[in-house]
């Protein structure tokens, strides 16, 4: 298990407007949709996933457009993710919403992914700029921008995802969720674990 230290507060840098979705103390504020809630912990002040435990964590209320800033350490060869505008169900949300993928991509187990499920991207739908993805045991920066079907994704502060989400005809049946307007903020519990600190959000005006 990694040393562990924690960022509770909301980051001065930030500005004004940004509100901590997890507390550092419990998981109060969450709700578990699916899968093992003994998947889910709080460990010295960070949010944990344990890994195969399936299902997601979720905010208890919907957002719509909003700036999200969280920080997550992968563990050797882990896969999470990010949820984005999910309905409060157990529904496949990367399809029913939207999932911002999380994940070790140099593993040799995910050594024959497609670009769009490399760190960063909005799954199956938009890849990110490769390479700005930090090793295992260290801390990696990832903000999201909603605005109305525009979403941009920073990873360690260079944008790599810049989409509009409503302009992938192709993707409508498959993809309902891209047309979503509103829903939770979600953390996926896939495999091994992934710690999440720092967790906050803005909402802005589309």
């Amino acid at each position: 298990m990694y040393m562990t230290c924690c960022l509770l507060a909301v980051l001065a840098t930030d500005g004004p407007g940004f509100s901590p979705l997890f507390n550092g103390k419990d998981l109060d504020e969450w709700q578990v949709f699916g899968g093992k809630a003994e998947a889910w912990s709080v460990e010295d002040g960070l949010l944990v996933s344990q890994g195969h435990g399936g299902g997601w964590l979720g905010t208890k209320r919907d957002y719509a457009d909003f700036v999200l800033k969280l920080e997550f350490r992968l563990s050797p060869g882990s896969n999470s993710g990010v949820y984005l505008r999910a309905p409060a169900d157990t529904s496949h949300i990367s399809r029913t919403g939207m999932e911002i993928q999380v994940l070790d991509e140099e593993h040799p187990r995910h050594k024959d992914i497609q670009a769009w499920q490399k760190t960063g991207a909005i799954y199956h739908v938009a890849p990110p700029k490769p390479g700005h993805l930090k090793p295992p045991g260290t801390w990696n920066r990832l903000e999201v921008h909603a605005h109305g079907p525009r979403v941009l994704v920073f990873l360690n502060d260079v944008r790599v995802v810049d989409d509009q989400v409503d302009k992938h005809p192709e993707l409508d049946k498959e993809h309902p969720g891209l047309q979503r307007k509103a829903g939770r903020i979600g953390l996926q519990s896939h495999n091994d674990r992934v710690e999440f600190r720092s967790v906050r959000i803005k909402e802005v005006s589309n």
